[in-house]
């Protein structure tokens, strides 16, 4: 197993749990927030500190992909051939001939001088 692929992997499961703690937000405060008992600040560590959890937990969790992101991109495997393309080397070797250009046609000069 590469490094990459467990950085691809990572990726992945880092993404998924973003997209479940946004999923839970609620941009009107009626989110996971307000099932601990609404206006209570009493219960379960509160309203606000659940929602704080959960911007704290949506920054972080956004941070650490964008920094797997820029550290997969380093341990990707670069070829030390040539970076020219293979389709262009394989287009050189056969050599097409060139059409040859048909001859004029004789009508387009009389209609020409039948003009002027």
């Amino acid at each position: 197993m590469s490094t990459f692929t467990i950085f691809l992997a990572l990726i992945v499961v880092v993404a998924f749990l973003l997209i479940v703690v946004i999923m839970v937000q609620n941009p009107k405060g009626g989110g996971l927030s307000s099932s601990f008992g609404g206006g209570g600040t009493q219960q379960l560590g509160g309203v606000k500190k659940t929602t704080d959890f959960l911007d704290k937990s949506t920054w972080t969790l956004a941070t650490v992909l964008l920094v797997l992101i820029l550290l997969s991109n380093v341990t990707i495997n670069r070829s030390t051939g040539s970076a020219e393309s293979k389709a262009y080397e394989a287009e050189e070797a056969i050599e097409q001939p060139l059409p040859t250009p048909a001859a004029p046609a004789t009508n387009n000069d009389a209609t020409i001088d039948s003009v002027q």
